[in-house]
């Protein structure tokens, strides 16, 4: 193909994804990249033969540029990302993004903005990396009614928990083993605390439900006070402890949207999910369940989804004045959230207890009086300081009921100390 005719790129990033995405666009003979906006020009940066003339450290430069046809966006955060998406779209460029918290924060608006100016805004790689995800929910699976979705959406988070339960090693103890290796950052409060899976499942399941959920109303909580003692007493009733970001509608069309710790039965996929990997089930009808799992993160892994939506939208310039209809924003209803404190969800409880009589009992009572059943009760031997540790996994009950029944415990005398009250996937 001759060069003028060749699909003008504009990269906002070059850092770990905007790398894989150059080295990758550079092996199409129908595709040339011409700006890329960078904070630091003077940074010395991996890759071969990389024309200096191109870089700019003013991302306005990329979106403004006149000839540039496609702006990939991919430095993350809602500023200045938000405005340079924006201001591309009103220059009449498509875009691609790897933005989960953009999405999740302004997707409404931003997909809004894109079908006002008749523009796409594609974003496969803001999900889980490298996993197809968008493109197939839309496409090969848009005759199903997905109703639910549980997910492992990321890798730092799994990377600690998998090795905290290979090593029966402390959670602080493994975070900085994975910060010395790279799979966690100095400040790793987003990936720990579960935003980053907030993020993706907000969109994900705005997806795959046909509904808008707002991120204000996922419930979110981190592995941070995870224990190894969990993650073996997990491991000997048949569990693996995941951070699940998990997505559900119930018959009236309301939707559960999460993410916190579960213990996950062996017996299902997501608990044999390891490491830095990434995974989603989704059930709907007629396909039943369907796991897609690979890698969430990564130079190349996540160039691929990026890349292959920046070649969808190439495929389709010049041919048609609306480009990719199945790809675009098509729902407008909000989804009426369901909150925690309504929900109903099997639990496994750790207890400190002293070593007394009828302490086993008073734990039988205070869930029976608040209408729950136990499946199980374990009691651990008695350590130096008479105190025992026992581990309770409860029958399915309501939220409200467990926290009431947390409460009396943290108030009974003979009671140490409740240690952990972790969900359990049925």
């Amino acid at each position: 193909m001759a060069i003028n005719n060749k699909i003008k790129i504009g990269l906002i990033g070059l850092g770990t994804v905007g790398s894989g995405v150059y080295k990758t666009l550079r092996s199409f003979d129908n595709i040339e990249v011409v700006k890329i906006a960078v904070r630091n020009k003077n940074k010395k940066r991996n890759i071969e033969g990389l024309d200096e003339s191109i870089i700019t450290d003013n991302a306005y430069d990329v979106v403004n540029e006149p000839e540039i046809q496609i702006v990939a966006e991919l430095i993350g955060g809602t500023e200045p990302a938000f405005d340079l998406i924006k201001t591309a779209i009103k220059n009449g460029k498509h875009i691609v993004t790897a933005n989960k918290e953009l999405l999740a924060k302004h997707g409404e608006e931003l997909f809004n903005f894109a079908e006002a100016n008749n523009k796409v805004v594609l974003y496969e790689a803001a999900i889980a990396g490298g996993i197809p995800l968008i493109m197939p929910i839309k496409t090969i699976l848009a005759g199903n009614k997905i109703s639910k979705i549980k997910a492992i959406l990321n890798g730092t988070t799994n990377y600690i928990l998998t090795k905290m339960d290979l090593q029966g090693a402390s959670y602080e103890d493994v975070l900085k083993e994975a910060q010395e290796l790279g799979y966690a950052e100095t400040d790793p409060t987003g990936d720990v605390e579960g935003f980053d899976a907030a993020y993706k499942i907000t969109t994900l399941a705005t997806i795959a439900f046909g509904k808008r959920i707002k991120f204000e109303n996922v419930y979110r909580e981190g592995i941070t006070k995870i224990r190894p003692e969990d993650m073996k007493a997990a491991r000997e009733m048949g569990y693996k402890i995941k951070l699940i970001a998990s997505a559900e509608l119930d018959e009236a069309g309301r939707a559960d949207v999460r993410v916190h710790p579960m213990l996950v039965p062996v017996t299902k996929t997501l608990a044999h999910i390891d490491y830095v990997t990434n995974a989603v089930t989704l059930t709907g009808h007629p396909v039943g369940e369907v796991t897609l799992s690979g890698p969430g993160a990564g130079e190349f892994p996540t160039a691929s989804s990026v890349v292959g939506d920046i070649l969808a939208i190439v495929s389709e310039l010049g041919k048609t004045n609306y480009l990719l209809p199945m790809m675009r924003c098509n729902h407008h209803e909000n989804a009426q959230p369901i909150p925690i404190s309504d929900t109903k969800n099997k639990y496994y409880l750790s207890i400190c207890v002293k070593n007394s009589v009828g302490v086993i009992g008073r734990i039988g009572k205070a869930c029976e009086d608040n209408n729950i059943s136990l499946a199980s009760i374990v009691q651990k031997g008695i350590s130096c300081d008479d105190c025992a540790e026992i581990s309770v996994i409860t029958e399915i009950c309501h939220e409200n009921d467990m926290q009431k029944v947390v409460e009396i415990l943290n108030n009974d005398s003979s009671i140490m100390k409740v240690n952990s009250l972790i969900r359990v996937q049925v």
